[in-house]
C-alpha cells in the first residue's frame, strides 16, 4: 500500500511540474473555467455550461497541439558561482548562442533543475518537522513529508528571463538568480527556453542540457570579537601531524648522538657513513587547539532549531581566526566525524562545505560524539558546543569536560525555557543573532 502511495505522489508531481511548465496565466484561467463548466453543465438539459465546456477543450487542445512547433538550436553556457548561502539569493550569467537559421523572438529562459522527487527509501526515512502533531492520515499518507522533501531539494525562482531577439549566429548574454531555501547541493540539469502559442495558452519548450553544481553554504550570523580562553597545549609531533593518531613526530634535520637518545632515533645511513653515532632531531609544537562539536543528534529531525544550529556551527568557523591555531569541527554522521582547520590544515571555505551536507542523526548518537570527544580533551585548548537539548546526558558531558580543566562554552539552540550561566547561553530560533550579540 505505501508503495502505491509513492507512485501515485511521484505521478501527481509529475503532472504539476508539466502544467507548471507549460501554462501560462490565461492557460490556468483556461483551464479552471473548463473545469468549473464541465462540473456546472453535467445535466444539459437544464444548462448551457456544456456549450462553454466544449469550447474551452477545443481552444486548449489547439493550443497544446501548436505549442510543440517551436523549436530552436541553441548553445548555452552558465557563469556559476561555487558556492551560495542559503536564504540569500545569488545572480549569474547565462549565454545563449542562436546556431539555428532563423531569428528568436519572444522567448524567456528558464533553470531547468534535476528531478528532486525523492526515493521510496528516502520518503520513508525522511521525519519532516512536526509530523508528530499532523493527524493520523497525513502521518500516514506522508503527503505533506513528499512536499517539504521536494521543496527543501528546489531553490526558489524568479519568472522566466526574456531573451533577447537574437538573430541566426547572435549571442546574448541573460541574468539568472535562484535563492537557495537551505544549504546543500543545487543541482541544475540544464536550461528552458519557452515560447508562447499565438492564442496565449501554452508554451512550447526546448530543453537544452548543462549541468551545473552550485554548493548553498549555511547561513552565517555576526558574531561580536570573541577571544577564545584557554592556554597553548603540548601537540605531539607538530602542526604536520596534529590531526594524526600516534605518536610520530616532525622531523626537522640530523645532529650527533648525545647520551640518552633512543635507538630508534638512529639514522643507520649517516652512522655508516660517517662512523659517527647520528640521530634524527624532531620538534614538537605548543599551539592552540579549540574544538567545535556540532551536536546533530535530533528527536524532531531537521526542524528549525537543528538548521539554526548548523548556522551558529557554520558562523564561528567563518569568525574564529585560524592562521595561529587549530580548530576541530566534530559531529555525528553515520559515524563521528573530524575536520580541522587552520595552520595548513583544512580550509575555511571547504569546513563550510561539510557544514552544508550535515544531517540530523539519531538520538542516541550523541553518547558516540560525548566519548570522542572526551577522549581528545587533553589536547584541546577550549571548546565550543552546539546543543539541541539540555538532558542529563549532555549535562554530564559537558561537567566531564569542565572537571578536566577545559574551558567550554556551550551554545543551546532550543524553544525551551532553561536557566542561563555563566558558560550555558540559550538562543533562540529566529532570535539566533540577538542572542549570539550577547557573547562575551
Amino acid at each position: 500500500m505505501k508503495r502505491i502511495t509513492y507512485y501515485g505522489l511521484r505521478a501527481f508531481s509529475a503532472l504539476q511540474r508539466v502544467l507548471r511548465e507549460r501554462l501560462t496565466a490565461a492557460g490556468w484561467l483556461a483551464l479552471g473555467a473548463t473545469a468549473t463548466a464541465g462540473g456546472v453543465g453535467i445535466d444539459t438539459t437544464r444548462t448551457m455550461s456544456y456549450q462553454a465546456f466544449a469550447f474551452l477543450t477545443a481552444l486548449l487542445v489547439l493550443a497544446f497541439l501548436a505549442a510543440p512547433w517551436f523549436r530552436a538550436r541553441v548553445a548555452v553556457r552558465r557563469e556559476l558561482p561555487r558556492y551560495a548561502t542559503a536564504g540569500e539569493p545569488f545572480a549569474y550569467r547565462v549565454v545563449v548562442e542562436n546556431r539555428g537559421r532563423r531569428t528568436l523572438a519572444g522567448v524567456t529562459l528558464q533553470e531547468l533543475l534535476r528531478d528532486p522527487r525523492p526515493s521510496y527509501a528516502e520518503w520513508r526515512a525522511a521525519r519532516e518537522p512536526g509530523e508528530e502533531k499532523r493527524n493520523w492520515f497525513d502521518r500516514n499518507q506522508g503527503y505533506f513529508r513528499w512536499r517539504w522533501l521536494i521543496e527543501r531539494r528546489t531553490p526558489e525562482r524568479p519568472r522566466d528571463a526574456p531573451l533577447p531577439a537574437l538573430a541566426p549566429g547572435a549571442r546574448e548574454a541573460v541574468q539568472l538568480s535562484l535563492k537557495p531555501r537551505r544549504r546543500g547541493r543545487i543541482e541544475l540539469a540544464g536550461l528552458t527556453l519557452a515560447r508562447t502559442e499565438p492564442l496565449g495558452l501554452v508554451r512550447g519548450l526546448e530543453r537544452v542540457s548543462a549541468e551545473g553544481t552550485v554548493i548553498a553554504l549555511p547561513r552565517r550570523y555576526r558574531l561580536p570579537p570573541l577571544a577564545l580562553p584557554g592556554q597553548r597545549r603540548f601537540q605531539q609531533g607538530g602542526v604536520t601531524l596534529a590531526t594524526s593518531v600516534g605518536d610520530s613526530e616532525e622531523f626537522i634535520g640530523l645532529r650527533e648522538y648525545r647520551p640518552g637518545d633512543p635507538l630508534q632515533k638512529m639514522h643507520w645511513k649517516s652512522f655508516a657513513r660517517t662512523g659517527t653515532p647520528i640521530v634524527k632531531e624532531f620538534q614538537d609544537e605548543f599551539f592552540e587547539r579549540h574544538a567545535l562539536v556540532l551536536d546533530t543528534a535530533s528527536r524532531s529531525g531537521e526542524d528549525a532549531a537543528f538548521e539554526e544550529a548548523v548556522a551558529v556551527a557554520a558562523s564561528f568557523v567563518y569568525a574564529i581566526d585560524t592562521r595561529e591555531c587549530l580548530l576541530d569541527l566534530l559531529f555525528v554522521g553515520g559515524e563521528v566525524r573530524t575536520y580541522t582547520a587552520g595552520r595548513g590544515q583544512m580550509q575555511v571555505s571547504h569546513m563550510l562545505e561539510v557544514l552544508a551536507g550535515v544531517a540530523a542523526s539519531p538520538p542516541q548518537a550523541f553518547a558516540t560524539l560525548a566519548r570522542a570527544v572526551l577522549g581528545q580533551r587533553r589536547s584541546l585548548t577550549s571548546c565550543i558546543v552546539v546543543l539541541l537539548d539540555w538532558d542529563e546526558e549532555r549535562q554530564g558531558f559537558i561537567q566531564a569536560m569542565m572537571k578536566s580543566g577545559l574551558e567550554v562554552r556551550v551554545l543551546l539552540v532550543s524553544e525551551k525555557d532553561f536557566p542561563e550561566t555563566r558558560n550555558l547561553h540559550v538562543l533562540r530560533p529566529g532570535r539566533i543573532e540577538a542572542g549570539l550579540a550577547k557573547l562575551r
